[in-house]
This record gives structure tokens, sequence and C-alpha cells, in this order.
């Protein structure tokens, strides 16, 4: 098959997470090369998606569910998801969902026979607590026909645990946006979020376990003795599950170092048009995760020409060599102190601005795109639907 594909690419929200923003990056990529693809995600707040993209996208309507239960959420966006999608599905020649959300509402017309198969990426798995959510997690990747992933980490976990083979597609990055090259928002953005650290510490992904925030904020009280004028900033955080429990432990946490109120700010989400400018205010990415796909934030960062700190595990060391970042045990805070210390001094410092953005060089979306187009034609050789 040679003809441009129709590809519908399934999302779990709008919100500016890893998964989300890979699906957009994905779809105008096989747009670029002559494709038709279609970014669907459930919006029930009908905000659109958090930014503005070059490929067809459809934000459709999607019931509110109570923060905190999984389970009812999964259930309701597969309701969401096939009533968006009937009537749609001979439009396309095949459906790729990236996270476990689309995975279900995919199983699920596949078990009532609407769909004959369907691909999957798989960004990373959650270890979650309640069996009913792990089951549902699972369901996700085995229903699959297909499956990618976005690091050498997690082909490998699924090769042991479901004997699954994988195609590894990677991440790109924007290196047009993500550059060292101011935008004139910095100054506005500094001032409007109240960022008068200098140091100025970022950290990317909100208050999460898997995120260690709690760690990093120990490692920030550390660091502050050496580094008495640093501000630790805390952007993102923008999800579907409950991670109020981790909030109050961070806000007891936070209590106890004593730190003056202004030493750690948690801005939230921020606008998509503003994270260039976020990246080349800050002077070091604090990016410590306990669990990661690939860590997008940390290549832009690079991109950005901000030195990052991260953790010394996959996958960030299949992708980033030695003296691309300064690494840590993300399971010690004094490991983290000692890395963000090391990359706000000189020369070190200096030598991975240099270096961020010629690393980031090597990551393309176009290549991304390229990636699937085996997978999706093998898919796309019968028609996807019944």
């Amino acid at each position: 098959m040679t003809r441009p594909l129709r590809i519908a690419i399934c999302c779990h929200s709008v919100n500016p997470r890893g998964g989300v923003a890979h699906g957009l990056a994905l779809g105008e990529a096989l747009a670029t090369l002559g494709h038709d693809p279609c970014v669907f995600a459930p919006d029930p707040e009908a905000r659109g998606f958090f930014r503005t993209a070059r490929c067809e996208t459809v934000a459709f309507a999607a019931k509110t569910v109570p923060r905190g239960d999984v389970v009812a959420l999964v259930e309701t966006r597969v309701q969401d998801y096939v009533a968006a999608l009937h009537g749609t599905l001979c439009r396309f020649d095949l459906f790729h969902a990236q996270d476990g959300v689309s995975g279900n509402a995919l199983a699920t017309l596949k078990d009532r026979g609407a769909l004959r198969r369907f691909a999957r990426t798989v960004h990373h798995v959650d270890d979650f607590r309640d069996p009913r959510v792990a089951a549902l997690q699972h369901r996700a990747i085995v229903a699959a026909d297909a499956h990618f992933v976005v690091s050498r980490l997690w082909r490998d976990q699924f090769r042991q645990s479901e004997a699954l083979e994988t195609t590894i597609v990677g991440n790109g990055v924007d290196r047009l946006r993500f550059s060292p090259e101011p935008d004139g928002r910095e100054a506005a953005l500094r001032v409007r979020l109240r960022l008068s650290g200098a140091p100025l510490i970022l950290a990317v992904g909100g208050v999460e376990p898997r995120k260690n925030t709690i760690r990093l904020l120990g490692a920030f009280a550390q660091a502050r003795i050496l580094l008495p004028g640093a501000q630790l900033v805390v952007a993102g955080g923008a999800t579907l599950l409950d991670h109020s429990a981790t909030a109050r432990e961070f806000g007891t946490a936070l209590a106890a170092t004593g730190l003056p109120p202004d030493a750690v700010r948690l801005i939230g989400p921020l606008a998509d048009a503003d994270m260039p400018a976020l990246y080349r205010i800050a002077d070091v990415l604090a990016f410590p995760s306990v669990i990661e796909g690939f860590g997008l934030a940390a290549l832009e960062a690079l991109a950005s020409g901000l030195p990052a700190v991260v953790s010394a595990i996959a996958p960030f060391t299949e992708y980033l060599a030695p003296d691309d970042a300064a690494f840590c045990d993300p399971l010690s805070e004094g490991s983290i102190a000692n890395a963000l210390v090391a990359a706000l001094s000189e020369p070190l410092r200096s030598r991975l601005a240099d270096r961020g953005p010629k690393v980031a060089a090597r990551f393309d979306w176009r290549r991304v795109a390229e990636a699937h187009l085996p997978t999706y034609r093998r898919l796309a050789a019968e028609p996807a639907y019944a």
C-alpha cells in the first residue's frame, strides 16, 4: 500500500501531557509526509486541545467524572469515545491509541465487533494499587494488535512481562520553538509568574509520585544552603489522575523545611506558547523522575539550552550520554541536590548549555512518524472496521 493513510490518533485528554503532546506532534509529522491523520480526545470542559495543531483534530464532548474514581473515568470515556467515533469508523484505515483510556475505548469497539484491529503506543506503565485499575491498564495494552514504545526500557519490559514485540519510535522536539533564542516573552513572563529567584530551578510535570517531587523538594532545601537566592518553580500537573494525597504530603514537607514563602512556586499548567520562554528563563531543569516513558521535558530543555538534571536510570541513560546532562540517583535527596549545584556551577553549566541544542538536534518528529509507517501499512492492508 503506497497511498496516503487515514489515521485516527486517540488521546486520553486535551491536556498538556507527554502522550497528548506526542500524539499531536505525530499527527503533524504524518500530515507533512502526505498522510491524513486526525487526533481525537475527550473534552469535558470544551476547552479544545492545549495547543493548535497543524493537522485535523477533534476535541469531542465528554461527561464530567469526579476526580479520584479512575474506573468510572475509564468506563465513562469508553462511552464517550464510542459515541464520538460512531459513524466515522469507515473513514479511517487504522486507529492508534496513545494511552490506557483510549486503548480501553478501542478495545471495547473491538470486543463489540465494530473494529477489527488497532495499534497502541505505551509511553509508560503506572503501578496502580487498585486491581481494577491495573486490569484496565493491562487490557488497554494486550488488546491491541500492534505496539509502539518510545524507549528500549519499555520494549524490554514488554518482552519480559508480556512476550510482546514492540516497535521503538522515540520522541522528537520542535527546535524552531524550543531554542536558546529569546522570543520576547521572557521578561513579561518572569513578572507575571513572580519568578524572582536566582538561580531559578524548574521542574515540569506537577506534584506527582513518578515525578519524584517530594524528594526534589528535600533536595532543593539542601541545595539552597549553598544557593540562598534559589527558587524552585514547579510547572504543569494537568492530569486525569488524583494526586491530591501527594499534594498534601508535599505541602506538609514544604512547611517542615522552613523555607520562605517565595522560595517555592507551584505555577500549574501554562499556556503552550509560554513554555519555550519558561525554559529560557530558568537556570536548570530538575527532572529526577522515578518512572518515565522517555522524558520529553528533558529534550525540550536541552533544545532550549537549559542544563538538565535527570535520573541515572533508563530511559534517560538510553539517549543521554554522561556529558549531556547532570545525572543523579532519584532515590537520594543528597544526590539530587549535588547534581543541581553542579549543573549550576561553572564550567559544567556552560558546557551543558552549549551541548544541549546539539543533542536535541538528533531528535526529529519526522523520523518518529516514519518509524510508524511499516506497522501502519501492515495494519491498513485490510479494513480496520467490521
